[in-house]
């Protein structure tokens, strides 16, 4: 590793500039601070998070609707725990249970599957958030309803793909970057095919990159070598995992599933073609397909800059609400609600001594 620190101060002095790289997946922002690599890399480095906490991204609108699904009597819904405060207009899934809502949390699809089996008088709706990480074990979870005839369990789907997010940020104008540190667990699926449009059409290095310090630092140094020799690709450094093609059978899946749409994602706006929904043979697993609140779209607040840190567009500091109206316990926006959203990483981290912000 020492190696690789000496090479990237190396690299950086070469180029004599500030270098900006973004790092799409929450997981990296976590892992740079709880390793401390801010303290070890060259301060012309800056590191920008992006747009990859699917808590952080979830719509106000989506929270809406799912809060606005609990007031039907006969549904059970089931979400991951971090959904639970993501703030909507006014309250949370916390606040509609505290109300009456019958809200659970589970921690996969089967769980929700089983609390289904368990109480047939009941819809059960699985709030399926994330990105292409999970949408695989969506699909399995509605195969395996079939085959045990569980005509109660339903989902709510509001899943996200990150490279049409990407794209969307760079056509923007908004986000000035030299190179993206690519998502590791998302690449798993889709490998690192879908990524070209990023040098081929932006001349933009990028690395998809594991979550250990070696790792991270070595896509960095990565990343500052295509820099230096002028060149742009989409590099793998964490080859022990992620293969070019990705899964073909996870992609296959997602595909027998789902389909694109566009969709709405928090501070950022609508991006096309940057959802999935169900294919019309599985929509009867939709809950929609037997209630559908239709709630309106809501803008966001503008107090909240968590948009333009989704972008990159600013650190969590440099928002007048970072923690001031807005903590980890009292959260206005979702980058502070989910352990992997920017805000919170920032908050925890910012009294550490030696960690540079």
């Amino acid at each position: 590793m020492k190696d690789t620190i000496r090479r990237i101060h190396e690299l950086t002095a070469s180029l004599n500039r500030q270098v900006r790289f973004m790092e799409v997946c929450g997981t990296h922002t976590v892992a740079i601070f709880r390793h401390g690599l801010r303290t070890i890399l060259p301060e012309e480095i800056r590191l920008l998070s992006g747009p990859g906490c699917p808590v952080c991204v979830t719509a106000v609108t989506d929270v809406e609707t799912a809060i606005a699904l609990t007031r039907f009597g006969d549904i059970i819904l089931t979400t991951f725990g971090d959904m639970m405060r993501v703030p909507g207009t006014k309250r949370s899934l916390f606040d509609a249970k505290a109300e009456g809502g019958d809200i659970r949390i589970v921690y996969s699809p089967l769980d929700s599957l089983a609390i289904a089996s368990a109480n047939p008088e009941k819809k059960v709706v699985f709030f399926a958030t994330g990105f292409e990480t999970t949408s695989p074990s969506v699909a399995g979870t509605l195969v395996e309803a079939d085959r045990r005839g569980i005509s109660n369990f339903y989902i709510y789907p509001v899943h996200k793909t990150v490279p049409p997010a990407l794209k969307a940020l760079l056509d923007s104008g908004e986000v000035m970057v030299d190179g993206f540190i690519l998502p590791g667990h998302v690449s798993t699926v889709i490998g690192a095919r879908p990524y070209a449009f990023i040098p081929s059409l932006y001349h933009k290095p990028s690395v998809i990159t594991g979550f250990d310090a070696g790792d991270i630092l070595s896509g960095i140094r990565m990343l500052l070598e295509q820099m230096a020799a002028g060149v742009a690709s989409v590099q793998i450094q964490y080859s022990r995992v992620v293969r070019e093609e990705g899964n073909p059978r996870a992609v296959a899946v997602l595909e027998e599933f789902f389909e694109q749409e566009d969709a709405e994602w928090r501070g950022i706006g609508v991006i096309p073609g940057s959802g999935l929904r169900l294919r019309e043979k599985y929509r009867h697993r939709d809950i929609r397909s037997v209630y559908n609140p239709q709630i309106a779209r809501i803008p966001e607040t503008t107090a909240c800059s968590c948009g333009d840190v989704l972008k990159g567009v600013k650190t969590p500091p440099e928002c007048k609400l970072f923690g001031k109206g807005c903590t980890p316990d009292h959260p206005v926006g979702p980058c502070m609600v989910s352990a992997e959203g920017s805000c919170s990483a920032f908050y925890k981290y910012q009294a550490v001594p030696g960690i540079r912000l």
